[in-house]
């Protein structure tokens, strides 16, 4: 039977700079399921408003391919791995988790909608259908929305109204940005869980996750573009005035760099992982035609190792690295946000590290580019500081109330009230 995914909508009610942390309450789990590693952590909100790590495991990924579950019994098995790790430590069984989204080929859309009030007063009821409406038409089309952030309204012909609500209007219009993906692969996805007794209680986009990890408060006002160079895909997130404006995926990631590093050398993956990690970037000098490394190879006796100059392994990096960032340019191209918005690059993620991949960046994007690791959080040791867990130390964050709107609403709940009813509500839209 496959998990149904409850999926929160939300709203903002307040300009950025006077946002409220609404940290979840009690002991909270987060669970990053990426194609390379899957990453559990369980903590609690401190007096501070700071998230404080319990326990925490991380496995390498089985089953998962391009951020898709494609082999369920192994996915379990590797989310089994690192919930029960992480459980152990912290001495908490969970049930439930923050997840993150980069199945289903996720993507963003931007929709206007108009909706007749009738000379009255907008109410939240209103507010909540016409998310409602935005969501539907995203499922008409097989989509599941994840995120619904409503960008402006416009009152009558007046446009640039953050907060409509009490406002007398003939008709409402709205622009909503939503984040959706595959309603099969999110099935998918929630049923890998229910084979682990696990429910999922929030998901959250994964490049919008990096970049709570990773962006300073300036740079979330001003605006940034992250860039998490992730090991199955590698992925974008557009942050201007606290608000997500745009999400894109491309399908390359840092396997794809060790899989042409073990087909162009001849080389076992594991050894491919290697060389990459040990002698992977894309600036080249004279001295690198001279560096010779000993390389096994496939099939042979382990003593037998071919000698190659280090500039073949940057020859074959430096092709794959240029096209993923090519294919990031041509998505923010494609999103037509304007120079000005996202203008900074930040790039995160364990591909990220290679050397020269910085300024290769800022060639290829034409934008100031800096590397980041993610912020600091209490209980956790310093390797699961670097850039490859950005994504799993902003679904820390979300957890601990970073990057959410004031005013939560769950748009299959149009006209109930309680936890329950909204359930049954939200249940019904979907069976």
């Amino acid at each position: 039977m496959n998990q149904l995914v409850r999926v929160p909508v939300t709203l903002d009610d307040e300009p950025p700079r006077r946002r409220r942390r609404r940290a979840r309450s009690g002991i909270f789990g987060v669970l990053d399921l990426g194609s390379t590693k899957i990453a559990c952590i369980i903590a609690r909100v401190d007096p501070d408003g700071a998230p404080r790590v319990l326990g925490y495991g991380w496995t390498r990924a089985h089953g998962m391919k391009g951020g898709n579950v494609v082999d369920l019994q192994d996915a379990e098995r590797a989310v089994r791995d690192a919930v029960a790790h992480a459980e152990e430590m912290a001495d908490h069984k969970l049930s439930g988790v923050i997840c993150n989204l980069s199945c289903g080929q996720p993507e963003s859309r931007i929709q206007n909608l108009q909706w007749t009030i009738g000379g009255r007063a907008v109410t939240e009821a209103d507010l909540r259908a016409v998310l409602y409406d935005g969501r539907r038409r995203a499922a008409e089309e097989g989509r599941e929305s994840v995120h619904a952030v409503p960008l402006g309204f416009t009152i009558d012909a007046t446009p640039g109204v953050d907060d409509p609500r009490a406002m007398v209007c003939d008709t409402l219009g709205a622009q909503l940005h939503l984040v959706g993906a595959s309603s099969a692969s999110l099935r998918n996805l929630g049923a890998c869980l229910a084979g682990c007794d696990l429910e999922i209680e929030e998901l959250v986009s994964a490049p919008f996750a990096a970049a709570l990890a990773v962006l300073v408060e300036d740079e979330k006002e001003l605006g940034a573009t992250v860039v998490d160079m992730g090991g199955g895909c590698t992925s974008l997130a557009v942050v201007h005035e606290g608000h997500l404006l745009h999400t894109a995926q491309v399908p390359v990631g840092g396997w794809q760099v060790t899989n042409d590093l073990a087909r162009g050398l001849a080389t076992p993956i594991a050894q491919a992982e290697r060389i990459k990690t040990l002698h992977g970037g894309v600036m080249s000098t004279a001295e690198d035609e001279k560096d010779m490394l000993h390389v096994p190879q496939v099939g042979e006796d382990e003593e037998q190792l071919a000698r190659i100059p280090r500039a073949m392994v940057l020859n074959i990096v430096r092709p794959r690295l240029e096209e993923t960032l090519e294919l990031v340019r041509d998505r923010l191209d494609a999103a037509g946000l304007g120079p000005e918005i996202g203008s900074r690059v930040v790039l995160t993620g364990g591909a990220s590290q290679m050397i020269g991949v910085r300024e290769l960046a800022a060639r290829v994007l034409d934008r100031q580019v800096r590397l980041a690791r993610p912020h600091p959080v209490r209980g956790l040791p310093e390797i699961a500081h670097g850039p490859g867990f950005a994504t799993t130390l902003g679904l820390l964050a979300w957890g601990a109330g970073e990057g959410r709107p004031v005013l939560d609403l769950d748009v299959g709940a149009v006209l109930a009230r309680g936890r329950f009813a909204r359930f049954v509500n939200w249940l019904r839209d979907r069976v």
